[in-house]
């Protein structure tokens, strides 16, 4: 089961838990918010939907949105 954002696996959905990075508040804007339901679109770039967009994030801060797998 995926914990943080950056494992969870091309097309799989996830629920975000909690955003724990020096630049949270620019993730919550972009919405990775608690509670969100996300999609992984791909891995290399890695892409998520969320909110109704697709948003590119690199590794590192992906790492940092902790997940729970649907």
């Amino acid at each position: 089961m995926a914990d943080t954002l950056d494992t969870l696996p091309a097309g799989r959905w996830a629920a975000i838990r909690a955003v724990t990075h020096s630049q949270r508040q620019r993730l919550l804007e972009l919405g990775f918010i608690p509670g969100t339901i996300v999609r992984a679109v791909q891995i290399s770039p890695v892409a998520y939907e969320v909110l109704d967009a697709v948003i590119a994030l690199r590794r590192c801060d992906a790492r940092c949105i902790h997940i729970t797998a649907l």
